[in-house]
């Protein structure tokens, strides 16, 4: 097969929580799907770090078998055993203590003599343990001038503990050498968004207030908290979730045009849009939020229990594991447009999307009896199948009296392209590889979107505001829909 490769430089990736869930069900699949595709250079070493003893051989045939069962994401892509076994080679495991300086003797010893290759420190730990792990790379040397640090979420609890990790990292690596993953800019929809908006003269001429009336950004999931309910309880879904993920569909979103796609340049824009957006303060926060939190239901037919009844559940626990938000953007583009954003667990679909809604004609010259004049609808797809769609009225077809209907250009991602949809975390880890820090959180985005994200989280805790109960299986709580209907408006329904 021929290389599709343009990285020629060796790398060696040294994931630290190699046998976690997110190596297991991601990183390593997402490595061997690029590796079959020939986009890895033949020189690259896969090590894996995890506390405990396990023979290589071991840890091999385990990630053969998580590869067989997560790396087809969805599509008739069948796993390949030829294609395993060359990308096999370049799996290495090695039983580590991150939090021990001694443990760390061994991958020095392994990464001695490759000081000139691309070495990417992957942690996918729990945040608490970043700093140390950085100490004790930067105590043997291990930090050369062609390291790269990745960071997974949650950075933090708050902002001040965001600065506390981000400070004890920044002792070890440079801010150029520190790479903050949000999974969701690998999406293929979401970078679609900046192609849509700056490579097509139709669409940015029209991406303000003058022409869009609100814009809508929804994440659900069907799935509840599962066995991490102690982690979850500390966080809920506005750590989770919005601070991360939505505050930077929103930022995508509504950004203003870079000068070019340097990754500094896109940053920075991104940069502008969080410290436009309106602060939410105690005074705010029954209005501007709703907090909810599921209960017993049904999802597909199938009774699950409510966040309370999980395993190793607090029954007075008032984490939120709905929030949704109407939010406002103090700048000269999107003043007076509302951007409601809403995310959840146990809700009846499983779906990502950007909704962008515009303003209605001024006057319409067709009598009553041809239809409502519908605004026209921009939906951008992030799951479960990634594509764009155009709502739009249209003439009803035949002779007769004249009927307006709602019709939609619709861009399916995988009836257009074909094949297998790659994974977010495929063209994050390639970007990480390639030293590509564009789809990467800056610091001060990230502290950014904490600091409006606190203020928040301050209102709830002085207002006492409760999480209001829904149904699992349900859109949420009904206060969700107060929130955006009080506006005179409705959340989004995919109806044509």
């Amino acid at each position: 097969m021929q290389r599709n490769t343009l990285i020629s430089q060796p790398f060696d990736m040294i994931v630290f929580g190699g046998r976690g869930d997110l190596a297991r069900r991601k990183l390593i699949p997402a490595l061997y799907h690029l590796d079959r595709e020939r986009r890895l250079p033949d020189d690259g070493r896969i090590i894996a770090v995890s506390r405990g003893a396990m023979a290589n051989d071991a840890f091999v045939q385990m990630m053969h078998d998580d590869c067989q069962t997560y790396s087809t994401n969805g599509s008739d892509v069948q796993f390949d055993e030829i294609s395993w076994a060359r990308f096999a080679q370049r799996l290495t495991y090695l039983g580590l203590d991150a939090t021990d300086a001694k443990s760390y003797d061994s991958l020095a010893l392994l990464l001695k003599g490759r000081e000139e290759v691309i070495r990417a420190f992957y942690l996918a730990t729990a945040p608490d343990i970043f700093g140390p792990i950085a100490a004790n790379l930067k105590a043997l040397n291990l930090v050369t001038r062609e390291s790269r640090l990745v960071l997974e979420k949650p950075l933090g609890h708050d902002l001040a503990s965001a600065h506390e990790i981000n400070a004890a990292v920044a002792r070890a690596f440079a801010e150029p050498q520190t790479y903050r993953i949000d999974h969701y800019l690998g999406k293929e929809t979401v970078q679609n968004l900046m192609v849509l908006r700056f490579a097509n003269a139709l669409f940015e001429p029209l991406w303000n207030r003058t022409h869009i009336e609100q814009v809508q950004i929804s994440v659900a999931e069907t799935v509840g908290v599962g066995g991490r309910w102690k982690y979850y309880n500390e966080s809920g879904a506005l750590r989770d979730m919005i601070q991360n993920h939505l505050l930077q569909l929103v930022c995508l979103t509504a950004m203003e045009p870079p000068s070019t796609l340097d990754a500094d340049m896109i940053r920075d824009e991104k940069l502008k849009v969080l410290r436009a957006l309106q602060p939410i303060h105690a005074a705010d926060v029954a209005m501007a939020t709703v907090r909810g939190q599921y209960r017993a239901g049904s999802i597909d037919g199938k009774t699950v229990p409510g966040y309370l009844e999980e395993s190793d559940a607090d029954p007075v626990s008032n984490t939120e594991t709905f929030v949704a938000i109407k939010i406002g953007i103090d700048n000269w583009r999107w003043a007076g447009v509302p951007f409601y954003v809403r995310t959840g667990k146990r809700l009846p679909a499983r779906s990502s999307e950007i909704v962008v809604q515009f303003k209605t004609p001024p006057h319409s010259p067709y009598p009553a009896s041809a239809g409502t004049i519908h605004p026209n609808k921009l939906v951008m797809r992030l799951q479960p199948d990634e594509g764009i769609r155009l709502v739009m009225l249209n003439k009803g077809r035949g002779p007769g009296e004249l009927k307006l209907h709602q019709t939609a250009l619709d861009l399916s991602f995988a009836e257009t392209f074909g094949g297998r949809s790659p994974d977010a975390y495929e063209r994050l880890l390639l970007d990480v590889i390639r030293g590509r820090p564009a789809l990467f959180m800056r610091l001060d985005e990230l502290e950014a979107a904490w600091r409006w994200t606190d203020g928040i989280l301050q209102g709830w805790a002085d207002t006492a505001l409760a999480a209001k109960p829904y149904a699992a299986g349900s859109w949420g709580p009904t206060a969700a829909i107060s929130l955006i209907e009080r506006d005179g408006r409705t959340w989004h329904e995919d109806d044509i």
